[in-house]
């Protein structure tokens, strides 16, 4: 492939990558600023309800690909760079990638997946002071994990602006060398 068609497919791939890591760090910083602060304030039954309804539907198609194809496309960045000798890029797309994979979907899948999961069967009991029992038993840790999640998504976020930065700079002074 020509070079500057390379260097095309290459900006996509970092956009799509920076994007996607935008994304869900956008949405776990939502679960901590909004949605589990109003849960927190509701009839706890409510909120038992209303976390199962939203946990059954954050399975789509929609949340997909920034859920689970963020960390490729911050490995394929990564690669990328790597391939047209972006270095300093690679490292911060790649660090990306781990501190997602680790902080953010791993961390998910073990920790809040089976949280929620639990918390599925529950039925939502008639009784005040039962329903407040469990959903304070769910909503302390949940929003704990859920802010480690966030935080690793956002400095995620960061290291990848760090990519952008590193190969645009690189980009730069190859253009006023050439």
């Amino acid at each position: 492939m020509e070079r500057s068609g390379f260097r095309t497919i290459y900006w996509l791939v970092v956009a799509v990558a920076v994007l996607l890591t935008a994304a869900i760090f956008g949405f776990f910083y939502a679960w901590v600023c909004s949605t589990m602060w109003g849960l927190g304030n509701a009839d706890p039954r409510v909120a038992i309800a209303a976390m199962q309804a939203m946990n059954e539907s954050v399975r789509n198609a929609v949340f997909f690909p920034a859920f689970f194809l963020t960390p490729v496309a911050l490995a394929l960045a990564a690669l990328l760079s790597r391939r047209l000798g972006l270095h300093a890029s690679s490292r911060f797309f790649f660090a990306a990638a781990m501190v997602y994979l680790f902080g953010g979907l791993l961390l998910t899948v073990t920790v809040n997946v089976p949280m929620n999961e639990d918390l599925a069967v529950v039925a939502v009991p008639q009784d005040v002071a039962d329903a407040e029992q469990i959903w304070s038993n769910y909503s302390g840790k949940w929003q704990l994990w859920n802010a480690v999640r966030m935080t690793a998504s956002g400095t995620a976020l960061l290291l990848a602006f760090g990519g952008v930065r590193a190969a645009a700079a690189s980009s730069i002074r190859r253009e006023s060398h050439a």
